[in-house]
């Protein structure tokens, strides 16, 4: 499968020339606030690495977000594989670099993953997670029409036990509301 297209960027395979915007973002403290910390430049490199590879594996994934040649971070789909109730599903995703913020990327970019997902990939239902404390990206779940249940929060398992990131919320939305 290829790349996407939305009226302003373009999601698609990750370059080498990814790979410095890449680790830079995931070491911005900004970036990584909802996350248990930043990535070292080796743990940036290895999920490049793994992003990289599943995306080619596949032929869909968590493609690199570009703005007139610019890496902007990524957006998708991936199969949640942590020991979660809904494990299994898949999950639209985005992490951006700060600059890009505030300017509707995140959402832009999730709407082409929900359309390739629904579309392309026939599933039936899509999900989201994200800390508790994390209103942004919750906000941007909701403006893709996805819900949240009251039985869908949950403490996650890779946070380490009594931190703040902890307790997530998990959002959903169906084929068949879109």
């Amino acid at each position: 499968m290829g790349d996407l297209r939305t009226e302003r960027l373009l999601l698609r395979h990750w370059r080498e020339s990814d790979r410095e915007p890449w680790a830079a973002m995931n070491a911005d403290p900004e970036v990584m606030e909802f996350f248990p910390a930043p990535l070292t430049r080796e743990q940036a490199d290895a999920s490049f690495d793994r992003i990289a590879a599943a995306l080619d594996d596949r032929g869909w994934g968590l493609w690199a977000v570009d703005l007139d040649g610019e890496f902007l971070g990524f957006t998708g789909l991936a199969p949640v594989t942590v020991e979660v109730p809904f494990r299994g599903a898949t999950e639209v995703g985005w992490r951006l670099a700060r600059h890009a913020w505030g300017r509707g990327f995140a959402t832009e970019a999730a709407r082409a993953s929900l359309a390739f997902a629904f579309g392309e990939l026939g599933l039936d239902e899509v999900v989201s997670m994200t800390a508790v404390l994390n209103e942004r990206s919750q906000r941007v779940m909701q403006r893709l029409g996805m819900r949240l249940a009251e039985s869908d929060e949950f403490e996650h398992p890779s946070v380490p036990v009594g931190s703040p990131l902890r307790p997530h919320v998990l959002y959903r939305v169906a084929a068949s509301a879109r």
